[in-house]
C-alpha cells in the first residue's frame, strides 16, 4: 500500500494509470528535435532564417540553439554558403556498429592484400565525401595508399561509386551537384549523366571501377557491402602499369565474394597453425 501512494503521490506510473493526460513535453528539446528533422530532410543544408521559421524562434536564439548543437557536432555550418546540415556527431552514434565492421573486415583486406599485393581499403561515406576507415597497404615499395581517415571524391573513386550505386539517384545528383565534380585527371567523369550512366553500370555488374579517374596513375576497384546498413564498401588499389585491366576482372570476382563473406560471416575461417617439426 505504501508503494502505491508514493507513487501516486509522486506522480508515477499509478498515477498516469488512470486516464488522466498530462503534457511532459519540453519545449526547448521539442525545438531541438524540430532543428534535427529539418536538416534530417535537406540535402543541401537549411538557413538560419529557415531554422528560425521552423521552430518559431527568433534569429538570435536559433543561432544559439544552432551553435551549441555544432559545439557537439551534431551540426555543421558550411564557411562557404552558411548553410547548416547534421555533422559528425550521429555517425558518431554509429562508432560501435563501425567498429564491428572494420574488425569484421580486417582480416579478408589481409587475405585480398595478401592474394594480390596490393593495397586493401574499407570507406564509408562521409557527408558528401568518402572516408577510410581502414587500409591494408601493399608491401610493395611502389604502392597505392591512402591515410586512415583520408577523404576523396565521391565522382572520382571506385569506392565513391560503389556507395554510391547504392543511394538513390536523387540523392547521388543532390551530393554531386553540391560537391561539383572538379577533375582530378584526364579520365575524369565531370558530367552527372555520364555519371548515372557510369552508377548503371555499377549496379549491373556488382563492382566500380576507378580507371585513372582519381589519380592519372592509379586503378582501383570497388565492391559495396550489403546488407551492413552502412553506407560502405571496400577495395583494391594499385598502380595502373602492375594492376592491368585484365587483372581487374580476376580480382573483382575474388572482391565480390569477399563482401559477401564480410555481409554474412564475422571472420575469415582461422588457418591452422603448422608447428615445425
Amino acid at each position: 500500500m505504501a508503494r502505491r501512494r508514493n507513487a501516486a503521490h509522486d506522480g508515477g506510473a499509478d498515477e498516469i494509470s488512470t486516464g488522466e493526460e498530462r503534457d511532459y513535453t519540453v519545449r526547448a528539446v521539442e525545438r531541438v528535435c524540430s532543428i534535427l528533422n529539418l536538416l534530417q530532410e535537406s540535402i543541401d543544408g537549411v538557413s538560419l532564417i529557415e531554422v528560425g521559421q521552423a521552430t518559431e524562434l527568433p534569429k538570435s536564439s536559433a543561432f544559439r540553439y544552432l551553435w551549441t548543437l555544432e559545439a557537439h557536432r551534431y551540426v555543421e555550418r558550411d564557411p562557404d554558403t552558411g548553410l547548416y546540415r547534421l555533422g559528425l556527431g550521429f555517425v558518431g552514434m554509429q562508432s560501435r556498429h563501425l567498429e564491428v565492421l572494420r574488425e569484421r573486415a580486417r582480416p579478408w583486406l589481409e587475405e585480398l592484400r595478401d592474394e594480390f599485393e596490393e593495397t586493401t581499403n574499407l570507406g564509408i561515406l562521409d557527408g558528401d565525401h568518402v572516408i577510410y576507415v581502414d587500409i591494408v597497404e601493399s608491401r610493395n615499395k611502389v604502392r597505392s595508399a591512402a591515410s586512415r581517415g583520408d577523404r576523396d571524391p565521391l565522382h572520382s573513386t571506385a569506392l565513391g561509386k560503389a556507395i554510391a550505386s547504392q543511394l538513390p539517384d536523387a540523392r547521388v545528383r543532390d551530393l554531386l551537384e553540391r560537391t561539383g565534380m572538379p577533375r582530378q585527371s584526364d579520365n575524369t567523369i565531370t558530367s552527372i549523366d555520364e555519371y548515372m550512366d557510369e552508377l548503371a553500370k555499377v549496379r549491373r555488374v556488382g563492382y566500380a571501377v576507378d580507371n585513372g579517374e582519381n589519380a592519372p596513375d592509379g586503378r582501383c576497384i570497388a565492391a559495396p557491402l550489403l546488407g551492413t546498413h552502412l553506407p560502405v564498401a571496400l577495395s583494391i588499389s594499385a598502380p595502373a602499369a602492375r594492376f592491368t585491366l585484365k587483372d581487374v576482372e580476376q580480382a573483382a570476382k575474388k572482391l565480390l565474394d569477399v563482401a559477401d563473406q564480410i555481409s554474412t560471416n564475422p571472420v575469415p575461417e582461422q588457418r591452422p597453425v603448422v608447428e615445425p617439426a
